[in-house]
């Protein structure tokens, strides 16, 4: 299998007043090509934390953190943002939409940010929207739209870069419990349809059942990774 995040002996320390508090404490873990995991943890658990340094969006203390063949703790702010340009697809709990946009332009806003030209742009977005089942909305405004349709939109955006990982922060926070099935469904068949790698940060034990595997953090140290795969095989959770 080819492996696409390794991350070894990650360290996040904070000074607050005269204590240091440890975000994450020796994490490392290795996630494959086409793998859904799910980090699940409580509030304060490390698993932003985690997160935002596997995107790049913090450093850590010390540790490594390599992406794609890259070491993304040692790349400057440029190189980093150059990185998830084409590396990575994001996905939101709170859609970030723009709101005087409609659905199909909302999923092309990404690709004009790589000089993609007007036509082909809006032709992968009207693909991606298809792709997620969005065919009678494509025309439609965020505020035209229910909160799972919307982030039906901010899927297909995270796709239409064709990106190697896709990193989803508490995406179904804002759905109400049937709508957030109906995404985690989605999210699901897009990984294994596009054979993405999908990385989503969870507080909910129950959606991290969609995932292949499930970190299970708490005070910043991984306690356990459960294989949902193997589980499923033996009779058990959904495939």
């Amino acid at each position: 299998m080819e492996r696409v995040i390794e991350v070894k002996s990650l360290y996040k320390l904070y000074r607050v007043g005269d204590e240091v508090v440890r975000a994450l404490d020796g994490v490392g873990f290795e996630i494959f090509k086409g793998e859904f995991c799910a980090i699940v943890g409580t509030s304060g658990s490390g698993k932003s934390t985690l997160l935002n340094m596997l995107a790049g969006l913090e450093k850590p203390t010390r540790g490594s953190v390599v992406i794609a063949g890259s070491h993304i703790e040692n790349l400057t702010e440029e190189q980093l943002v150059r990185f998830r340009r084409e590396n990575v697809g994001f996905i939101f709990q709170s859609f970030h939409l723009l709101g005087t946009m409609n659905a199909v332009e909302n999923v092309a806003l990404p690709l004009s940010f790589r000089g993609v030209p007007r036509d082909v742009r809006m032709r992968k977005a009207d693909k991606m929207l298809d792709l997620v089942k969005l065919k009678k909305h494509k025309k439609h405004l965020p505020n035209q739209m229910s909160g799972g349709q919307q982030q039906r939109v901010g899927v297909a955006r995270a796709l239409v870069l064709d990106p190697k990982i896709i990193f989803a922060d508490e995406p179904t926070g804002n759905l109400d419990s049937h709508t957030s099935e109906e995404v985690m469904r989605l999210m699901q068949q897009v990984v294994r349809e596009q054979k993405k790698t999908l990385v989503m940060v969870t507080h909910d034990a129950h959606l991290a059942t969609y995932a292949d595997r499930v970190f299970h953090i708490r005070d910043g140290k991984i306690l356990k990774i459960e294989d949902n795969r193997k589980i499923a095989l033996q009779g058990g959770l959904k495939g």
